[in-house]
């Protein structure tokens, strides 16, 4: 369930005070209240349909939520009558009774990068076999949206926040979503020093393992496409791709990092600014798959194939990646495995909220496909 920002739209009736009942627009009025039978209608409570049903209260909620303690026969009639009945479970009323709502509100700082829509089905898979509901709500890397879009779902009293920064986003941002006592989780990116539970990726390890690879191949000149230094991602894959010349006893040269955020447009720029340099790299890194398939795109303009003419890896292995030609070697983060982990640290953290800050950097794989191969001699 993805929610716009904003106040949301008023529902219902305005009130109508009618001195003559017999007047035209009182019964208009009227009949929006009652059903075709003539009857007054309105929501339905649980007691209401315990009593329509001859069962109590306890038996019918029990059946409402499938719990195998009533008998399937009753289950079903009981279910089959909500529905036509338009039974709708008053779950402000139920938290109060449980200080629970079952809702986990999600912030994430991009939905474009089909990377955010696989970790967003895990986080989902996971949370929806606990029972919970998911809300959603996406800043696209603006600090100021992001505080009033998750200010927005907090007002549903979440149990929990599974949250990917914004860039920019600081100590203070998170630690006001938690004022009111709502349990707070990193995923993917974090900020650091803010006290709260993590689960993502080593990118610092991943990219070194790209730049390891390249410099098994033989490649000696070695760029980097895309870097966001005003996020933990940003600044932990280009300490990657530094501690991975280091590694290989290579020196840095910032004229070949082509920065700019993980978009196909940044990557497309980013390999033709370093292959227009008067001693251009024969291969690089990317901060993203997305930078790579823009990367893909402008060598192929400037005549160049990767995997023969310029060696390319990825970062991510998002599933686009294996059906590009050539297929896109590239780093695997494993983004699945941790949106499951992320989750159940909020359950966790619901459940006990004074446990251990627990922080999970799963180490990534690298994918060799195509783009990658031993430099050409010139």
């Amino acid at each position: 369930m993805r929610l716009r920002s904003g106040p949301l739209p008023r529902q219902g009736f305005n009130r109508l005070v009618c001195r003559n009942p017999d007047a035209a627009h009182c019964r208009r009025a009227d009949r929006g209240r009652r059903g075709m039978d003539g009857a007054v209608s309105g929501r339905i409570t649980l007691q209401q349909l315990a009593q329509a049903l001859g069962l109590s209260t306890a038996t019918v909620s029990l059946a409402l939520r499938d719990s195998q303690v009533v008998a399937e026969a009753t289950r079903l009639k009981v279910q089959e009558a909500a529905r036509a009945r338009g039974y709708v479970a008053n779950r402000g009323a139920a938290s109060l009774r449980t200080a629970r709502t079952n809702i986990v509100g999600i912030g994430l700082h991009d939905i474009i990068n089909p990377s955010f829509t696989e970790l967003l089905a895990a986080l989902e898979d996971s949370l929806s076999a606990a029972g919970k509901t998911i809300l959603l709500g996406v800043s696209q890397e603006d600090v100021t949206r992001q505080t009033r879009t998750l200010g927005t779902l907090a007002e549903y009293r979440p149990d929990a926040f599974i949250v990917s920064p914004a860039a920019g986003t600081t100590v203070d941002d998170l630690k006001a979503l938690a004022a009111s006592g709502i349990a707070v989780v990193q995923v993917t990116r974090e900020v650091e020093g803010s006290g709260f539970d993590f689960a993502g990726s080593d990118d610092t390890a991943g990219v070194a393992l790209a730049v390891a690879h390249l410099v098994d191949l033989g490649h000696r000149r070695i760029g980097m496409i895309g870097s966001l230094p005003i996020a933990s991602t940003g600044r932990r894959r280009l300490a990657g791709y530094r501690q991975g010349l280091e590694d290989a006893g290579l020196p840095f040269d910032p004229a070949l990092v082509a920065e700019g955020p993980g978009l196909r447009e940044t990557g497309r720029a980013g390999v033709l600014k370093l292959l227009a340099l008067p001693d251009p790299p024969t291969a690089a890194v990317c901060f993203n798959d997305l930078n790579a398939f823009g990367a893909l795109m402008g060598l192929q303009s400037a005549g160049l194939t990767a995997g023969r003419d310029f060696s390319l890896v990825g970062y991510d292995d998002i599933g686009e990646a294996a059906l590009w030609h050539p297929a896109l070697t590239t780093v695997f983060t494993r983004i699945p495995e941790y949106g499951h982990i992320a989750a159940e640290l909020a359950l966790a953290r619901i459940a006990e909220p004074g446990r251990p800050v627990e922080r999970v950097a799963l180490m990534p794989r690298l994918v060799v496909r195509e783009t990658t191969t031993p430099p050409r001699r010139r």
